[in-house]
């Protein structure tokens, strides 16, 4: 008697186990993706609030331009960070 996948009760618990470790894997996959995501928004946003209050509450007269405000989207406060230490050495 021969054992393969596509016969018996044998092959379709090989297959449904198959299934479940494929959307297993789909789902942490996506977990990771989206936790990842919400953290590159957060920091995103708390960075432009860090931009505009620097230069609304401690005047620091930060031009807001497009490389200004990309470079605060993608980075965040790491990149608010840096533009601030553009700035207290006059490179901005």
């Amino acid at each position: 008697m021969a054992f393969g996948l596509a016969g018996g009760i044998f092959g379709e618990i090989i297959i449904i186990a198959l299934i479940a470790a494929v959307l297993f894997v789909v789902f942490k996959m996506s977990s990771l993706i989206l936790k990842l995501a919400v953290g590159v928004v957060v920091n995103s946003i708390a960075g432009l609030i860090a931009i505009f209050a620097l230069n609304y509450i401690f005047q620091m007269g930060i031009p807001i331009g497009l490389a200004t405000l990309l470079s605060t989207a993608i980075f965040g406060l790491p990149g608010v960070g840096t533009i601030v230490i553009l700035k207290l050495f006059g490179a901005m």
